[in-house]
């Protein structure tokens, strides 16, 4: 059995979208409260309720990334999270060292999303997928 670089390749971008999707919803739960992050939600042109969907989705979606399980669908679902992510930071220029943050770290996870969704799981999952035959 050889080793595919694609099959690396899926774990690795698998690994690191649902790390940073799991990070950053537990962050919202755990850290900013469901509450607060209503409110910033609201704060930035997002109904504020939107942040009880959104945070359950990216810890969820983030686990099942992470796992391996069913990761094309997480990576799918979660694409539209991300695509609001980059909208709020689209007007504050490339870089995320600009106040409230650029748009180039919120644009490199969408284009993760994309290529958790192309790929899917990969060997290296708990319910791995050929990358090669998918």
């Amino acid at each position: 059995m050889t080793i595919s670089r694609i099959d690396s390749a899926a774990a690795v971008a698998r690994l690191t979208l649902g790390a940073i999707l799991l990070a950053h919803g537990l962050t919202k739960l755990l850290v900013f409260t469901l509450p607060g992050t209503a409110a910033f939600f609201a704060s930035v042109g997002f109904p504020g309720w939107t942040a009880y969907i959104v945070t359950p989705l990216e810890i969820l979606g983030g686990l099942a990334i992470l796992l391996g399980y069913r990761a094309r669908i997480a990576a799918i679902i979660t694409l539209p999270i991300l695509l609001g992510a980059l909208s709020v930071h689209a007007g504050n220029g490339w870089s995320f060292t600009n106040a409230h943050g650029g748009w180039e770290f919120p644009a490199a996870l969408v284009l993760l999303g994309v290529i958790v969704a192309l790929l899917g799981e990969g060997r290296y999952a708990l319910r791995p997928t050929s990358v090669n035959n998918s």
